[in-house]
Parts: C-alpha cells; sequence; structure tokens
C-alpha cells in the first residue's frame, strides 16, 4: 500500500541530503504497490512540494531539475483508494496557507462530514482524496504548537492511519501519528528518520523505535519524544536491528519474483531448521501453552488474505486430520463481522506475510476481545502482528518484495504442518514411526524443490503457449481465461496457482473445485479456455480422473500437474498440436506435503507467462504488497 519516509538531519552530520534520503527510500517503498508519488521539503524556511503520477523516476527527474535540497521533509507512494491516481491526488497535501504539509496512509471513513465541514468554514480543498482533511484539520486546530494541533486533530478522525506532519513555523521537527497503520521511526547520528517499513532506512540506522497505536512522536535532530493521544509522554525502547541491507536487492535477478521463487529452498530449510529433529519431535521456540490450553481445545480457526488463505484452507484439512477437532478458515476480511463463536476454548490461528494487513490484524483484535487465545505466523520480526498475538511461529522466509507471494507461502505450509504435528505429538495422536516417516519427507522437500526448478522446460514451452498471440485476425492473445481444478489438497493449490496467473499475467484465471464443475461451471468449459488439473492426492485420483475426463469431453486443452511415477495419467490427456508436453511433473511426496511441491511450478506459470505477454510481473497493475487498510 502507500508508503511514508521523513527525515530531520543537521548540515553538520554525515548523513546525506535528505531529498537524496526520502528519493532513495521511495524507490525501496515501490514494492508496496502505489500510482503516484511526492516529496515536501523545507528550503529556505519554506514548503516546497513537487508530485508526479506514475513511478518515481519523473519525479526524481524534477526534483534534481529544480535542485531540490533541505534537511527536513517527507515523502510518499500512493496507492489509490478516494481518488483517482493524478498529480493533485499524490501526497503530500498542503493546508490553504501552505504553511503545513501532510502524507497519511490508512483510509479516513468520516472524511465526507469533515470534509464538508472544513469547506464551511472557508478551506479550500485540491484533491478527491481522504488524506486531504487531515492537513486541513491540523491547520484548524494550529495555535503555535504543531503537536498539539495534530493531537487534536486526529481525535475526529474515525479510520485508519500513520500520518506525519511538517511545518515552515517548526523547522527542525516532524510530528508522526499511528492508528492501524505501521510507522516506525529509525535513530541516526545527526539524524532521526520516520518510515513505513525498517528496511527503507537500513542503509541510515539499525536502531528504530516502533510506534504502537495510539501513539505519536516530535522527531528532531537532537531526539524523539513518544506520547500518547491524550498527550502522556511514553518510554519507549530503542531495538536493535540486525538485518543485512542487502536482502532487499535482486540479487542478479531480473526480477524479484523469480528470485524469490528460486529461494525455496532455503527458506523452506530455514523455516523448519532447529524446529524438527530426526526422529520427527517438533520444538518450536517460544511456543509454550498454559497447562491444559490444548487438551481442552475445542475449535481452530485460521483467519488470513489473498495467498496466505489458500495456506490456511491447507492448514484446514492437516490440522483436522491430525488431531480430528474441527477447524474453520476464514478470510479475515469476513471473519469479525460474521459474529464468530469464540471463546477461551477456541485457537485463532492468524496468518501474514508482513504481519500487517489490516484485515487480520481486526481479526485478533476481535478474537482477543472474546477471550480467544492468538498465535500468529508471520514473515516479518518486528510486526504489529508478531507483537499483538499470544504467539508467534516466524516463518523465516527472508524479506519477499515482490507483491505475488511465493517463499513466504511455502514457508507458511511449512509452519503449518510443523504446528499441527506439534499439537498432535502434545495429544499422542501419531507413533514414533510415521513421524520419523514424516520427517523424512519433510527433511527430502528442499531438494525436490530444487529439481523441479532445475527440470522447469516442460514450465517454459506452457508459459509461451499461453501468452502466444491470436493467429486469426484478432491481435491479441491466443487466450484470456484459463480455469484450475483439483481436489482434496489439490484444491487450494489450484485456487492459488489461479490467483497467481491472474495478478501476474491479466488472465482471467479461476480456480474450482473439480467436482462441482458438473454442478454450473463447466458452463465456461470450451475448446478456448486451458484447464490446469492436479493430481497428487491419491485418495481422490479416481475421482479427479473422471472430472478431468468431462473437461476433455468439452475439447478443452488440459495440462495435468502429476507425480513422476504416474505413467497413467499420460493415457488420459490428449495431445495439444502446438505443445511438447501436457503433463508437469513433481517428485512423489506424502500427501500432507504435495501441495508445496505442486505450487512451484504454478508459481513458475505464472512468472513466466507474465514475462511473455509483457508485464510488471514484480509490480502488477492495481495490487500492492502490503495491505494495511480495511
Amino acid at each position: 500500500m502507500c508508503g511514508i519516509i521523513g527525515c530531520v538531519s543537521s548540515l553538520q552530520s554525515n548523513i546525506p541530503d535528505g531529498v537524496e534520503i526520502m528519493l532513495g527510500g521511495l524507490e525501496r517503498l515501490s514494492y508496496r504497490g502505489y500510482d503516484s508519488a511526492g516529496i515536501a521539503v523545507l528550503e529556505e524556511n519554506r514548503i516546497k512540494v513537487i508530485k508526479r503520477k506514475g513511478k518515481v523516476a519523473p519525479l526524481a527527474e524534477e526534483v534534481k531539475r529544480v535542485g531540490l535540497q533541505s534537511c527536513i521533509g517527507i515523502a510518499h507512494t500512493r496507492w489509490a483508494t478516494h481518488g483517482e491516481p493524478s498529480d493533485k491526488n499524490a501526497h503530500p497535501h498542503l493546508d490553504c496557507k501552505g504553511h503545513i504539509a501532510c502524507v497519511h496512509n490508512g483510509i479516513i471513513e468520516n472524511y465526507l462530514p469533515l470534509r464538508r465541514h472544513l469547506q464551511q468554514q472557508g478551506h479550500t480543498l485540491l484533491s478527491d482524496t481522504d488524506s486531504e482533511v487531515i492537513v486541513h484539520l491540523v491547520e484548524e486546530h494550529y495555535t503555535g504548537n504543531l503537536e498539539e494541533a495534530v493531537r487534536e486533530a486526529i481525535q475526529r478522525l474515525i479510520g485508519s492511519f500513520a500520518l506525519v506532519a511538517l511545518s515552515q513555523h517548526h523547522p527542525h521537527s516532524l510530528i508522526v501519528a499511528r492508528k492501524d497503520c505501521p510507522l516506525i521511526i529509525g535513530c541516526g547520528q545527526g539524524g532521526n528518520f520516520v518510515a513505513s517499513d525498517i528496511p527503507v532506512l537500513l542503509s541510515y540506522t539499525k536502531k528504530f523505535i516502533i510506534l504502537e497505536n495510539g501513539e505519536m512522536a516530535k522527531i528532531s535532530v537532537d531526539g524523539v519524544s513518544v506520547s500518547n493521544f491524550s498527550g502522556d509522554k511514553v518510554s519507549k525502547d530503542i531495538q536493535q536491528i540486525e538485518w543485512e541491507n542487502g536482502k532487499v536487492d535482486k540479487g542478479g535477478y531480473s526480477h524479484f519474483m523469480l528470485k524469490e521463487i528460486e529461494e525455496q529452498p532455503k527458506s523452506i530449510l530455514d523455516t523448519m531448521r532447529g524446529r524438527l529433529n530426526s526422529d520427527g519431535l517438533v520444538k518450536l521456540e517460544g511456543i509454550e501453552f498454559p497447562a491444559g490450553f490444548l487438551s481442552n481445545l475445542q475449535r481452530i480457526y485460521i483467519v488470513a488474505c489473498g495467498t496466505a488463505y489458500h495456506a490456511a484452507m491447507i492448514g484446514e484439512h492437516i490440522f483436522e486430520d491430525l488431531l480430528r477437532i474441527p477447524v474453520e478458515v476464514d478470510l479475515a476480511s469476513e471473519f469479525r463481522y460474521r459474529n464468530p463463536i469464540l471463546d477461551k476454548r477456541s485457537l485463532v490461528i492468524a496468518i501474514s506475510q508482513s504481519g500487517e494487513t489490516a484485515d487480520t490484524l481486526a481479526s485478533i483484535a476481535e478474537a482477543q476481545a472474546r477471550g480467544s487465545r492468538v498465535l500468529a505466523i508471520v514473515n516479518v520480526v518486528s510486526s504489529t502482528m508478531s507483537r499483538q498475538a499470544d504467539w508467534t511461529l516466524h516463518t523465516r522466509a527472508g524479506a519477499e518484495v515482490a507483491v505475488a507471494s511465493t517463499k513466504a507461502f511455502t514457508a507458511q505450509q511449512i509452519a503449518l504442518f510443523l504446528l499441527a504435528l506439534r499439537f498432535s505429538q502434545h495429544a499422542g495422536r501419531i507413533a514414533g514411526g510415521i513421524m520419523e516417516d514424516i520427517a523424512h519427507s519433510l527433511m527430502a522437500l528442499p531438494a525436490q524443490v530444487q529439481s523441479i526448478l532445475d527440470n522447469s522446460k516442460p514450465v517454459l514451452e506452457l508459459c509461451r503457449w499461453l501468452a502466444s498471440k491470436d493467429t486469426g485476425n484478432n491481435s491479441g492473445f491466443r487466450f484470456n481465461d484459463c480455469f484450475f481444478i483439483g481436489r482434496g489438497l489439490d484444491d487450494p493449490i489450484a485456487r492459488e496457482g489461479a490467483l497467481k496467473l491472474r495478478e501476474i499475467s491479466y488472465i482471467n484465471a479461476v480456480a474450482y473445485a473439480a467436482g462441482e464443475l458438473k454442478h454450473g461451471n463447466i458452463a465456461l468449459i470450451t475448446p478456448e479456455s486451458p484447464v490446469i488439473a492436479l493430481l497428487t492426492q491419491d485418495r481422490v485420483r479416481g475421482k479427479m480422473v473422471s472430472n478431468i475426463m468431462e473437461v476433455i469431453a468439452r475439447q478443452a486443452p488440459v495440462i495435468a500437474v502429476a507425480y513422476e511415477d504416474d505413467g497413467q495419467i499420460a493415457e488420459v490427456i490428449p495431445p495439444i498440436a502446438d505443445l511438447p508436453s501436457q503433463i508437469i511433473r513433481i517428485p512423489r511426496t506424502i500427501a500432507w506435503l504435495a501441495p508445496i511441491l505442486a505450487s512451484i511450478p504454478l508459481q513458475l506459470i505464472a512468472y513466466y507467462t507474465g514475462i511473455n505477454r509483457g508485464c510488471d510481473v514484480d509490480q502488477p497493475r492495481n495490487l500492492a504488497k502490503s495491505v494495511t487498510v480495511e
């Protein structure tokens, strides 16, 4: 989503020019997804603003042309919610006099009545955004103290916000505030910073203050003072973050997405490392349940959004198989609005790569308010979710920059499986010999994933075919629709494969539980709609073959993802004239782990099809990496 960076430095410090810092920060924030960018600085004691629709590069060119320089300023990348992408809707926004500038992440739900009030008071609002009301509210409350003006303004806001205010009357400080959107402060030598993400500032500091909901701060060259929205001072620890800045580089790859796909053998191994013995005993650091908690557990909810939701669906199968207690999977965006049945005998497992997903954070708050305990599966160690949950299991996937999640998804599956094994061991439901077999299968996964990556030629040929041009008079692509089908644990992987192809290549890809085809969905199957069928679940294999035959009877081209030793499937699927192979092979594994291996070719299909169609695979249109608004 939207990104924020700001800095306050001294001319005498060894910190580079503030404009250089902010433009570099905007580039690092670009992975979050955005459609415009802007910067405001104090120069000669006046606020100067430059903002542009589109990428950061045109903004940087204009900044360079005018020779903008300053030690204090704020900058922003915008992902449009209210108002189309345009120069006027880009941040920062100014008050009527041009004395105060503000950037904002989040959504102001009551902006319409606030806007009407401000206009009645004589304010002139220039944009179509909800964010602009903030700077005018600050202006309305300003009587010489910027911090107090911001504090009074935010009392009138309903919604979510991370905001930073700059004033020409206070040339040595920024005022920041946070509610339901991430905001961190970087503490440097000779200057201090504010940003949406820690990696944005790692080149300048490894010391951070993480603001919690309901906190605001005054950031100056000399220090940082934190208070709550009521004005009470808050004592905050400075955290030392030892991440390497290089982790957010492409490392020689053409795209972050391909790099992250290729990193999965390592990320899978890292997520298991130290947590699984060769005899199958699982030990999860930092997760110690109170006496009697697991034995009294009556129900598990798993909540997530997007790709993490598909991991949750896989977790549902595994937990119910191993524990034999009810498990429900919910979209986090719907969970708290359906009045879920929650109490102290329920456990909510929340999954998020970033740990900042607004809908999932809201679900955690709802669960805890109703007396349930929450366990988070999250990738970012310092995230809001990891601090909000009762227990946290980190996936150790490393920095994931591409908007389309890949290595975080497979790491989430590993984490869920380890957690289910830990629960079942506590309940005494799995015999030791079976656990050893499971451990052996888990340990084999990294090498099996590597073998799929090393033998991806059939995938590359398939992607060229999917992205081929229409051979008729139409100058468009040959295929603009694609279907994925699967049963059992193949169903959530089919959904994930369709999501990946949709978001990366813009093909209208849809997934169905294969048994549901005949209940209406088969009406969409035509010779112009390829079907990708997954066959990794042996207990429903016969049914799945029957579903494939139903598709073939409608003359749709079929591509299968099947095990290396599945020789019979080649007898079922008819050849496609201009496609060398219709079967993508994966190594044999146990049914619970098959979704991890089946994920890899589907990720590659999305990536290379997107490349062949000329799409921006790292930053697909309209999408954002971290969805920090509801």
